[in-house]
């Protein structure tokens, strides 16, 4: 929610308001959240589609040594990527 470049964006501070509590609390809260959740910044799976489509990390992997953007790898390589967990889903239609 805090980037201004994504919609629907807040600040912190609207978020604490809106549920009526303090920006410390929200804070500690999030953090508490984050840790349970063992989620980063970086997760795809917390992202937006747009935003993990844009992402080069996402698409990252090591193959035979060599880094790679799994995307441009044959379809077969892709599926075992996706059933490792080292990438999102990728449809046919846009390989």
């Amino acid at each position: 929610l805090s980037d201004k470049a994504s919609q629907p964006y807040m600040t912190m501070a609207q978020v604490s308001a809106a549920f009526g509590v303090g920006e410390s609390t929200a804070s500690a809260k999030a953090r508490a959240i984050s840790e349970a959740l063992h989620t980063n910044r970086m997760d795809p799976t917390w992202m937006l589609k747009s935003v993990v489509d844009r992402n080069p990390f996402v698409w990252m992997a090591e193959v035979n040594g060599i880094l790679v953007d799994i995307r441009q790898m044959p379809r077969e390589v892709q599926v075992i990527a996706y059933e490792k967990g080292m990438i999102p889903y990728i449809p046919a239609d846009q390989v």
